[in-house]
């Protein structure tokens, strides 16, 4: 069986003043990978080329094994779509959208639908354009789920939710990926969400890959050493993965915490959230 539900390779979209260069990762069956960066990263730029929604200019997209462009309509009814933002006529109700899915869909789940949409407290008879947008999302994830989708690829799918409804689809996210040949690839400048839910994490700056990494490797292991300037001339250039100068200190970004408080015991060495990372990779400087 082939172990990647989606392969990405050396991905590529020129645009006046962006490039998109040589972007390259996997998302491994049964995993959720959270694809992070700063606002014109180029998230959204690389979904819209994975999903063939804007002509890429290299690279290669492979879903399921087989290439993007060879996949008919079977293997993508299983890829569920999900974009920030309505994805539905407004005047129709669920009830009436689930007819329409279900003559879209050869294998829409009706039973499913409904059941999710009593899950998440979504009304049947009810105008989507009455629904709040924490509603909606919610409506587009459960028809998402309901088509038999393998992999789920979702962009900003929890911008602007409250905590607790943020909280209800991360549960959904967690339980879809409970079946080993299920996926997911979710794009978030939220990663506090990505913190509790994701396996890996790709990070892009300025339409490169900094890094593709297990997520519990950033978190447990990555640390930030924040020191003088004398101790910070002291350090070997090699132990570090950014810098910052602050007020007062140098924040330096290491890539194992505990290998750098033992070698710089004057130094404090604190815990590192993805936030913090991102923060000092853009911000900062490599070494």
């Amino acid at each position: 069986m082939q172990d990647n539900a989606l392969t990405v390779k050396d991905l590529t979209k020129r645009y006046q003043g962006f490039t998109l260069d040589h972007v390259s990762f996997d998302v491994p069956r049964g995993s959720i990978v959270g694809l992070i960066g700063e606002n014109g990263a180029g998230k959204s730029t690389a979904i819209n080329a994975v999903l063939g929604l804007v002509q890429k200019d290299g690279g290669s997209v492979s879903f399921f094994g087989r290439p993007g462009e060879e996949l008919d309509g079977a293997a993508r009814s299983q890829i569920g779509v999900v974009f920030d933002g309505s994805n539905f006529p407004e005047l129709l109700t669920p009830a009436r959208l689930n007819k329409v899915l279900k003559g879209s869909y050869p294998s829409w789940d009706e039973g499913k639908f409904f059941s999710l949409l009593e899950q998440l407290g979504l009304p049947q008879r009810k105008k989507i354009k009455e629904f709040s947008k924490g509603m909606k999302m919610k409506l587009s994830i459960a028809a998402a789920l309901s088509h038999q989708a393998k992999l789920l690829i979702l962009d900003e799918a929890t911008s602007g939710l409250d905590p607790v409804v943020r909280d209800d689809i991360l549960d959904l996210f967690l339980d879809f990926v409970q079946e080993e040949d299920h996926s997911i690839l979710v794009s978030s400048h939220i990663t506090s969400d990505l913190e509790k839910v994701a396996d890996y994490i790709v990070f892009l700056h300025q339409g490169r890959v900094v890094f593709c990494k297990p997520k519990d490797e950033l978190i447990y292991r990555y640390g930030i050493l924040r020191c003088g300037e004398a101790q910070f001339q002291a350090l070997r250039r090699e132990d570090m993965e950014a810098f910052r100068r602050q007020d007062y200190q140098w924040d330096v970004l290491v890539a194992d915490r505990e290998a750098a408080a033992r070698r710089y015991p004057k130094a404090v060495v604190d815990p590192a959230t993805i936030d913090d990372i991102m923060l000092l990779y853009v911000k900062g400087e490599r070494p």
